[in-house]
């Protein structure tokens, strides 16, 4: 696969700033779900446990978008120090078109599947 040009590099640099800042939004709109549910709260039991259903859904949801603000985070730095592009495991070019599917992915498509494989 070839290296990614310099416009290329540009377009998924601004792909990669969206992103870091729609889930740095995310993170703080999903701050307050995830609170425990007060269990003195004068409510009935079917809400109480709506509620924590509720709270552990918003937990599972802000954990992943935590997990993916840090991979756009590394995919920023990486950028910077021109190693953005390459795969982690096998150190060849991840391709354009993955990268703009997902443009914080640390790996090529062939070690990814590998991962999951697991």
């Amino acid at each position: 696969m070839e290296e990614l040009t310099k416009e290329q590099c540009d377009e998924l640099r601004g792909e990669l700033v969206r992103i870091h800042q729609e889930l740095l939004h995310l993170l703080e709109l999903s701050r307050e779900g995830t609170r425990p549910v007060e269990l003195d709260q004068p409510i009935g039991r079917l809400s109480r446990m709506d509620a924590m259903q509720h709270q552990q859904m918003a937990a599972a949801n802000r954990q992943s978008h935590q997990l993916r603000y840090g991979q756009v985070k590394q995919a920023l730095g990486a950028l910077d120090t021109e190693e953005y592009g390459f795969c982690r495991r096998c150190e060849e070019s991840i391709g354009f078109n993955r990268l703009k599917a997902r443009p914080e992915t640390p790996f090529c498509l062939g070690c990814q599947g590998a991962a999951e494989q697991r």
